[in-house]
């Protein structure tokens, strides 16, 4: 069997993070939570891998875009990104930092389980 897909959640907002993580749970992922963009790069500088992370815009210390390139610059080109935010104007910011996709907030469920099959059917293409 496949290992679990493993899910970085970077949102400050404890309501919106449980929210997400409640519907992550649902596909049997792996979650890590991390409160702001400097954690997220954290877990990465760690050696952390993770293959979707969810990152919000707004946040203290490090903004989810400026992690977002952070993460990309160390060469974490595989796991896929999610930029997520209630502001029309985050897409754009998201896009040029490195994200791989953007999201509104708040995430529709179907949204969300489209974008975690696509993390599972890569994973178990790329299992040998």
């Amino acid at each position: 069997m496949a290992s679990p897909v493993k899910v970085l959640i970077v949102e400050d907002t404890r309501v919106d993070a449980m929210v997400l993580s409640a519907m992550v749970r649902k596909f049997h992922c792996e979650i890590t939570m991390a409160m702001n963009g400097k954690e997220s790069v954290d877990l990465f500088i760690e050696g952390r891998k993770f293959d979707i992370v969810f990152c919000d815009k707004d946040m203290p210390i490090m903004s989810g875009p400026k992690a977002v390139e952070k993460i990309r610059a160390m060469g974490e080109s595989d796991v896929k990104i999610v930029g997520l935010s209630a502001n029309n104007d985050a897409q754009e910011v998201f896009m040029s930092a490195g994200a791989d996709v953007f999201v509104p907030k708040p995430m529709k469920f179907n949204v969300l389980e489209a974008m975690i099959q696509e993390v599972i059917n890569k994973k178990n293409n790329t299992m040998v």
